[in-house]
């Protein structure tokens, strides 16, 4: 990142929430750095992020543009565990590791790693996650809460990254296992010698 994105980069909440438009907060901060977004577009952030980024980038104050949501109190998500199916799709679309669990086991989320970006609620198929209202030490969201959900966001993606990277090694592994075994070669010619005898019986008759 230049150095003005990482400024930006810096003032954004880190909820990864997608609101803004862009896929997370960096290309989000990338964006207005390259000049390509408006200062307006993060809700969670709301009117104090734009002032301070309206302050850091010299620009006009815009209040928070409607078409990306509203400023409201800070809220996280709840799992009705008696209703989870243990699907994991939650846990898969959460951006910052927040919700625990296993397949066809209960789900929770750890309340005060959410980052309330409500991403896990379309997913779920029986409809048993809410967003409520954060209570306590969890309804404020600082700078050191957004710091810590970047890093789990980034290592989430250097995990998913690398198991994509080490999936996609395994499978041409096989597929030169396969062309090389001299049991798949002779295979694959007995099946190409039957599709040839099926052509040849169809071109007579």
């Amino acid at each position: 990142m230049s150095g003005i994105t990482e400024r930006i980069d810096a003032l954004l909440p880190q909820t990864q929430c997608t609101k803004c438009g862009y896929p997370a907060c960096k290309p989000y901060a990338e964006a207005i750095a390259g000049g390509e977004a408006e200062i307006n577009q993060c809700p969670p952030g709301g009117d104090a992020l734009i002032r301070g980024l309206a302050a850091l980038l010299g620009r006009e104050y815009r209040s928070l543009n409607p078409q990306n949501g509203i400023e409201q109190p800070r809220r996280v998500a709840l799992i009705d565990e008696a209703r989870c199916i243990g699907c994991t799709l939650c846990i898969q679309a959460c951006p910052v590791d927040a919700i625990v669990g296993a397949p066809k086991l209960m789900h929770t989320v750890v309340t005060e790693l959410c980052s309330g970006c409500d991403l896990c609620v379309a997913p779920c198929p029986v409809d048993c996650i809410d967003m409520v209202p954060a209570s306590g030490a969890d309804a404020t969201w600082d700078q050191a809460r957004a710091h810590a959900a970047r890093e789990r966001f980034e290592q989430r993606r250097s995990r998913h990254e690398r198991e994509r990277r080490e999936r996609a090694e395994r499978l041409a592994a096989r597929a030169l296992k396969a062309k090389e075994d001299p049991d798949a070669v002779k295979k694959r010619a007995i099946i190409q010698a039957a599709i040839e005898r099926a052509r040849a019986r169809r071109q007579r008759t």
